[in-house]
């Protein structure tokens, strides 16, 4: 049973529900002086509450097991601080959805938080772009890396890295003789000479054969090496009772890999069931989180979670509400190792279950192997900062980006007099320069000075190749300069039809221009942040420079 009940400022009726039944809602003027005897008309039940704003927009949604006593904890002077007092000086109106169990409260508040996204709740968004190994749908798949993936499509990761990624795919495609190329040629390439391909465009193999030595490749990809190396074993000796013995040999070499690859393995626990271990670091309202799964005892992938927590409360409370949005919609193991102990374990571990119809376990380990594994995730959380993400991370939230912005463009224009005006963009990943990405610019549309019509002209040029080219948008675009050359840029974005987070950075006073700012920001100077960008900056301008240094040179030596 769910009933649903509103608090707001428009007049009491009754509705019907999306499922045909029907609810009353009950109207109140949440800010007026007797708000919290209001409030106590409010149900005990367990079940949902959403705050709305003067926009009837839901802003926050909360769960409880006594709706009244949450809601009016929030309107207690002495617990509102911080941003919990920014959320409720916004609140005009809250609605009530009551549910039988708490565990019905945790399951719909999941959903309604993923519908609504609200301002206040933790916005779960991966920091990083993960990529999947995808076994294409032909006559003879191949092995292709994947982004954009389908509920019909069979992958495997996600691959923390391209490096160990494309290790997976050389690795499954070497042991099991797979095809490479795109398109069949029409007679055996190079790879058929050196025993790395079967060659099924010449009928070397069979399709079925072909077909099985894929699905071969696929338990290597689940993790599944025990499965496979028992397979193989059977096969050679079947394969040796008939004397096959070339057939025989290839079975032998690839266990013999297959062993030393298991044996490589540096963290193994020999479990019989899936986990998952998270770990966290906060500095401020910002708040990491790195997720590793670990399958059967070997680690298979690895995720990372930035945001920023809207209100502060403990850090065992934040990791919980990650873990209720996360396990949503994502496959649950049934095991999830945290650092400490969570707020209503058992009530989380039932919820939990009920998605994944299997016994769920949630620990925090004082010794042992699960704690040094914890130790583990929370290393690759510092290593990651140090390895520029504390800029990154001061970055978005002084900018109140909706992520992490891992990867970002600067443009400079460079100029000496009214000949050989250029422009330059530099682009960065994680706070590092990548140089295959960096692109220049003679410009085209207009002869003399204007670094206005400079950056709009770059600008626009850059992002309407990458329209064309369907390339992925960067995180954040800084342009040198201030006002001019920020109005500039949203200009050039306009015309194509694109919103994308744009700063610019005035080198006098090292401010910062924003287009959703009436004034500009300024950073200490010894802020991550401020260096970072002072870094792109710098790059920018010496990377204009030095090509415009190549024009003047070509045409003193004509």
């Amino acid at each position: 049973m769910v009933i649903v009940i509103c608090l707001c400022a428009k007049g009491a009726s009754t509705c019907a529900s999306a499922s045909g039944g029907e609810f009353v809602i009950w109207n109140l003027v949440l800010n007026s002086m007797d708000l919290l005897s209001k409030i106590k008309t409010a149900p005990t039940h367990p079940g949902c509450y959403l705050f709305k704003n003067d926009l009837n927009r839901v802003i926050y949604i909360g769960k409880a097991k006594n709706l009244r006593n949450r809601v009016a904890w929030y309107f207690k002077k002495e617990n509102q601080a911080g941003k919990t007092a920014k959320l409720v000086s916004q609140i005009i109106g809250v609605e009530f959805i009551v549910t039988d169990t708490e565990v019905e409260a945790l399951l719909l508040e999941a959903e309604l938080i993923r519908k609504h996204q609200p301002k206040y709740n933790i916005q779960l968004k991966s920091g990083v772009r993960y990529a999947y190994v995808r076994i294409t749908k032909e006559k003879f798949p191949r092995l292709e890396t994947a982004r954009v993936i389908k509920k019909t499509d069979q992958v495997f990761g996600p691959y923390v890295s391209g490096q160990s990624r494309q290790q997976a795919i050389r690795l499954a495609n070497s042991l099991f003789k797979l095809r490479v190329c795109r398109h069949l040629p029409k007679r055996a390439c190079l790879l058929y000479h050196i025993k790395q391909c079967g060659a099924p465009c010449i009928n070397n193999i069979s399709e079925t054969d072909y077909n099985q030595n894929v699905a071969k490749a696929a338990l290597l990809l689940k993790g599944k090496t025990k499965e496979l190396i028992e397979d193989l074993a059977a096969e050679m000796k079947a394969y040796a009772g008939r004397r096959q013995y070339e057939l025989a040999k290839v079975r032998r070499d690839q266990i013999l890999a297959l062993k030393n690859i298991s044996e490589r393995q540096k963290v193994s626990l020999k479990r019989r069931y899936n986990q998952d271990v998270i770990n966290f670091s906060k500095t401020g309202h910002k708040f990491t989180v790195q997720l590793f799964n670990i399958n059967k005892g070997v680690i298979s992938g690895r995720k990372e979670f930035n945001f920023t927590l809207s209100v502060l409360g403990k850090d065992s409370e934040s990791l919980s509400d990650f873990i209720r949005q996360y396990y949503y919609t994502q496959d649950i193991p049934q095991e999830i190792i945290v650092p400490e102990a969570l707020p209503e374990k058992s009530l989380l571990e039932k919820y939990l279950e009920k998605i994944a119809g299997h016994k769920v376990k949630i620990l925090a380990p004082q010794k042992g192997d699960k704690l040094k594994l914890l130790a583990l995730v929370k290393k690759n959380i510092e290593v990651g900062l140090k390895a520029g993400d504390w800029g990154l991370s001061e970055l978005q939230e002084k900018l109140a980006l909706p992520f992490l912005p891992r990867t970002i463009e600067c443009f400079d224009i460079s100029n000496l007099g009214p000949t050989d005006v250029v422009g330059s963009m530099v682009h960065f990943n994680d706070g590092r320069p990548d140089k295959n990405n960096y692109r220049r610019f003679k410009i085209k549309t207009f002869l003399g000075q204007s670094d206005y019509e400079g950056i709009k002209e770059i600008v626009y040029r850059r992002y309407y190749g990458l329209i064309k080219e369907k390339g992925r948008f960067p995180d954040l675009i800084v342009v040198d300069g201030g006002k001019p050359q920020l109005s500039a840029a949203l200009a050039a974005l306009r015309s194509l039809g694109l919103q994308l987070p744009v700063i610019g950075l005035a080198k006098r006073e090292e401010e910062i221009y924003a287009q959703n700012s009436r004034y500009p920001l300024r950073l200490s100077k010894k802020s991550p942040a401020l260096k970072l960008l002072q870094r792109i900056r710098d790059e920018a301008h010496r990377f204009a420079i030095t090509y415009q240094k190549v024009l003047r040179g070509k045409r003193t030596f004509k």
